[in-house]
């Protein structure tokens, strides 16, 4: 299960990362949401198979580990680019864990974003986020990656010529 609250920020907060990560995503399906992604710390890659369920603050997550010829042929399935997330872990009291991503660096769809994980719907209604948080998003539609990326699929289906839905 996974239990997370989301926030845009205006960029990386001005804290001593824990961690810094490159990590590519797409998705397969965004309904039910079945993504790849990898993820590079330094030398080290990883590869793996998300499957998450409904939900806005707690959601069923299943995450199973690829290997790289598995995920360069998920990979090819993609009908978009994979999204670029420059990704920085950061520690907050209480143990908690701040996950910030630059999603598309240097596009004009560019933007930042916070998540807080929590082991309980309890934990995650009791936080009060630090004040360099920005409008959280957890229950406002549209602001999931999964919804991100229908809306890039949107231009390329244009220009090919097809109408787009209402």
């Amino acid at each position: 299960m996974e239990i997370e609250r989301k926030f845009l920020i205006d960029g990386f907060p001005d804290l001593p990362p824990l961690r810094e990560s490159v990590v590519y995503q797409g998705y397969l399906s965004t309904e039910p949401v079945v993504r790849i992604r990898s993820s590079q710390t330094g030398d080290e890659i990883r590869f793996v198979l998300c499957i998450k369920g409904k939900g806005t603050l707690a959601r069923e997550e299943i995450e199973l580990g690829l290997d790289a010829e598995t995920f360069l042929r998920l990979r090819g399935l993609l009908t978009l680019p994979m999204i670029r997330k420059d990704y920085k872990t950061y520690a907050l009291p209480g143990g908690l864990t701040l996950e910030c991503s630059l999603v598309d660096a240097g596009e004009p769809t560019a933007f930042y974003y916070a998540e807080v994980e929590f082991c309980s719907v309890e934990e995650a209604l009791c936080f009060v986020p630090p004040a360099f948080l920005g409008r959280e998003v957890t229950e406002e539609p549209g602001w999931g990656m999964g919804h991100y990326w229908r809306k890039r699929a949107l231009p390329a289906k244009n220009a090919a010529g097809v109408k787009k839905a209402d």
